[in-house]
């Protein structure tokens, strides 16, 4: 199957020629594109699996790099590689937001530099490398665009859901478990509901544009609880 013109600019930009040139092609498709055509594939699924791929890569990065470092440390540097900003930002260095294939609605309202599309973009054109060409490739594409924001960690960031899982692991407590419980509005702007469950606690609810930033606004939630029950129990001491 021959490339697209314009997917070939892009096999270069992630130093990969694809046996397979539909992989990179439903990389760069977002669900509004299709139209309701079932034939038609888009990047779901492969930001699924892209997600895995990436997570592992960066995981064997970090330990390459900081062998003496602690596991808490490696924990805090691992999210902040792959976290939505990151993604976003190497997606923009890329300039993949040029190559998606997007409906003219999502497009007329800024679907080319949106940071849920980019990301989820991103997740999925590094599966499409995986599914191509192996771990290898998807790995050395990683390793290009991912070195320098490793190097320039300082200061592991910590969010609501790892502070979550620190309290959850500190408790003595199964790790947080976040699942969808809603979603509603149109492909190019829509609103999901996650909830996250503790072990022994009432779940939480958080809203947000995409999946990660409604998990981060339920486990922000969570921790708002938490917080005000254990100063409850400080005032009754």
């Amino acid at each position: 199957m021959a490339v697209e013109p314009i997917l070939t600019e892009l096999e270069d930009i992630v130093g990969h020629h694809f046996a397979d040139p539909a992989l990179l092609g439903e990389a760069v498709t977002h669900a509004s594109f299709s139209g309701g055509n079932a034939s038609i594939g888009d990047y779901e699924r492969l930001e699924f699996l892209g997600d895995r791929v990436l997570s592992l890569v960066v995981a064997e990065l970090l330990m390459s790099r900081f062998p003496e470092a602690r596991e808490g440390d490696l924990s805090f540097r691992h999210v902040a590689l792959v976290r939505n900003e990151t993604l976003t930002k190497i997606a923009r260095e890329i300039g993949l937001g040029r190559f998606l294939k997007l409906s003219r609605g999502e497009e007329k309202n800024g679907g080319r530099d949106n940071p849920a599309t980019l990301e989820d973009a991103m997740e999925a054109v590094i599966a499409a490398l995986f599914l191509d060409g192996g771990l290898e490739v998807a790995e050395n594409f990683i390793t290009k665009h991912w070195t320098e924001p490793m190097l320039t960690v300082t200061a592991p960031p910590k969010d609501n859901k790892n502070l979550l899982q620190e309290w959850a692991l500190g408790a003595g407590k199964s790790l947080p478990a976040y699942r969808v419980i809603g979603r509603e509005g149109p492909d190019h702007e829509p609103l999901f509901t996650m909830e996250v469950d503790v072990v022994g606690l009432a779940p939480a609810v958080g809203e947000g544009p995409s999946k990660r930033s409604a998990e981060q606004a339920a486990a922000g939630a969570l921790l708002e609880w938490i917080s005000a029950a254990t100063e409850g129990d400080t005032d009754d001491g």
